[in-house]
């Protein structure tokens, strides 16, 4: 047991470290994809693919999160991680091998990714588990420390990795090429073989499989369903719809939206008529497990889309204020974050090691506590920033962050029965996956709104300082003020947004090309954009970072009265609690020895 729980933890994390830094590395490296691909990312008939391409993996792994606990609790976690480990890897394999050119071959990495992306939900839905079942319960909050860093860290570690592959020629192997943007994907390739052979044969399960369950088939279809209509139809809000540029106004968005939200909130219903509901309801009514899986939930809510605004301001404003070229920004964001990945690199293990000797209450409510503040001091920084004080908010927050994660998890995972780890790490996944969702789109539409009502005004300013006037500044500034959305995104994928405006202008009537000549290399340098940008930029982000505050505050708060700390011990012949009529028979039926509740000290 001594060194097969550290078989766990090592597999566990080198799983969180691949799937996390997929989830990452596509975003520096679609301007590579699309050109080695034949595709303009800026068209608007492939806007709907960027989307998908930045957004479709978190939406499949969010609605599948629940359902891999929960077959890992039916058919075994370890046989379950697997799986998942599998999938990802012949996911990877395909995205290398994507066949075709053009509009079809991005749809068919679209396709190979949401192949990742299940693979991937079973790998994020069991690790906790089984970690928790191989340790015990006091080193639970270090191992979990250690394998949240894994994914946490990964995600700055895809954006980094991405910029560095992204700047690799094409290799040229005799006769044959291998295009630069097929090394995105083959990266995981080795890694997932590995993983996948050593979880085969060294993985295995601590807790029986409960084979005489059955899958809720109902519940199933309700949950996913719902909560896949809501997600796309938030994720459907980011693209322009007629004259607006978002997609709110639209009627296909909100009839998403509304049955997505009608169908999760008929969800608890159904479920306690099930017999082996796929949610166990009754774990809620544990102080501890619904604190703590909210917390987490509020807390991604809070970061979630925070994090790729905060690469956003770096990529599209500080760094080429700094001299940097739009095309070398996406490498230098990953690397300026680092800060943020030192933080939790030390507080992560730390906090989870404290966690198991003085309890998680104290800690992860003072991690919130700190992440929140450091939200509220954003609100301070100007947009060209200096970046030592930024550098040092981020490593703030992320020890904020780290002092959270660990004692969080180990407190949600230690508050349930061993029976139940599988489908309890499902949907304490599940809830941070969504809020991650959510957080994406409630920020970017706070941020674009802002940019909305701003930006003409202040790109009408900047083109005015350079003599430039009607009609050609009236056309800018409006293309400008109806395409916030576009500007971002070429910012994030390494163009510059002013290049990309210009030649949207040179297709509107009355366009004078000439007249604006000996100002288009101001208005392509670094600085203009920027600059002109800025204002606007930098008010619709303190709106965000002030809703971050405040979430994460509010997380805070419940953090602090998630109440004592339970610890579930399989051998214990404690009497077990009166079930609960949304446990299944079976497993009321085998409940006589219970797990005993014991407090730990420093959670009174």
């Amino acid at each position: 047991m001594v060194g097969y729980k550290w078989v766990v933890l090592s597999n566990t994390t080198i799983g969180g470290l691949m799937a996390s830094i997929n989830g990452t590395i596509l975003l520096i490296s679609i301007p590579v994809i699309f050109r080695g691909l034949g595709v303009n990312p800026f068209d608007p008939a492939s806007f709907t693919i960027l989307i998908w391409l930045l957004l479709g993996y978190g939406v499949v792994t969010a609605v599948l999160l629940v359902n891999a606990g929960r077959l890992a609790d039916i058919h075994g976690r370890a046989r379950i991680y697997n799986l998942g480990f599998a999938v990802f890897t012949v996911g990877s394999i395909l995205l290398f091998l994507t066949p075709s050119s053009g509009a079809t071959g991005a749809w068919e990495l679209v396709a190979f990714r949401l192949v990742q992306a299940v693979g991937a939900a079973f790998l994020f839905a069991n690790s906790a588990a089984l970690l928790t079942d191989a340790f015990p319960p006091a080193e639970r909050g270090m191992a979990l420390g250690i394998n949240q860093i894994a994914f946490i860290g990964g995600s700055l570690l895809g954006l980094i990795i991405g910029g560095i592959l992204a700047g690799i020629p094409d290799l040229h192997l005799g006769a044959f090429t291998l295009p630069t943007w097929r090394l995105v994907f083959i990266v995981n390739v080795p890694v997932g073989v590995v993983g996948t052979i050593w979880a085969f044969f060294r993985l295995h399960d601590l807790q029986p499989p409960r084979k005489d369950e059955r899958l809720d088939i109902p519940g199933n279809a309700i949950f996913a369903g719902g909560l896949t209509l809501l997600l796309v139809g938030l994720t459907y809000t980011l693209l322009p719809y007629g004259r607006s540029s978002l997609g709110w106004g639209s009627p296909y968005v909100w009839g998403a939206i509304l049955t997505g939200a009608a169908l999760l909130v008929a969800f608890p219903f159904v479920e306690q008529r099930v017999a082996q509901p796929m949610f166990r309801l009754s774990l809620f009514r544990r102080r501890a497990f619904s604190a703590g899986v909210s917390a987490a939930f509020l807390g991604s809510l809070a970061r979630g889309g925070m994090m790729l605004l905060l690469i956003i301001w770096f990529q599209g404003i500080w760094l080429p204020l700094h001299g940097y070229s739009f095309a070398s920004t996406p490498f230098w964001s990953g690397v300026y974050m680092i800060p943020l990945l030192a933080g939790f690199l030390a507080m992560g293990p730390l906090s989870g090691w404290l966690s198991d000797r003085r309890g998680p209450r104290t800690i992860a409510t003072v991690g919130m506590a700190v992440a929140a503040s450091t939200f509220f001091l954003f609100l301070l920084v100007p947009y060209n920033f200096d970046y030592p004080t930024v550098g040092a908010l981020l490593f703030v927050q992320g020890c904020g962050m780290g002092m959270f994660a660990a004692p969080n998890a180990a407190a949600v995972m230690n508050s349930v029965p061993a029976r139940d780890r599988g489908v309890s790490a499902g949907m304490l996944a599940t809830l941070q996956n969504s809020g991650q969702q959510l957080s994406l789109v409630f920020f970017f539409t706070i941020v674009i709104g802002g940019l909305a009502s701003g930006l003409a005004g202040s790109v009408s300013g900047a083109l005015a300082g350079l003599n430039i006037g009607p009609p050609d500044q009236t056309i800018l500034a409006n293309l400008a003020q109806s395409n916030p959305t576009e500007s971002l995104f070429a910012a994030f994928l390494g163009y510059n947004p002013l290049t990309t405006l210009l030649a949207f202008a040179a297709q509107v009537p009355g366009w004078n090309a000439q007249a604006i000549q000996g100002a288009v290399p101001t208005l392509t340098s670094n600085a203009f954009f920027p600059t002109a940008i800025g204002p606007a930029f930098i008010d619709g982000l303190r709106g965000a970072f002030l809703f971050a505050g405040v979430i994460t505050l509010f997380g805070a708060v419940i953090s602090a009265f998630r109440g004592e700390r339970f610890l579930h011990h399989e051998q214990s012949t404690a009497p077990r609690a009166t079930p609960s009529p949304n446990d299944p028979p079976s497993s009321v039926a085998a409940a006589s020895p219970a797990p005993a509740s014991v407090t730990e000290p420093g959670d009174r």
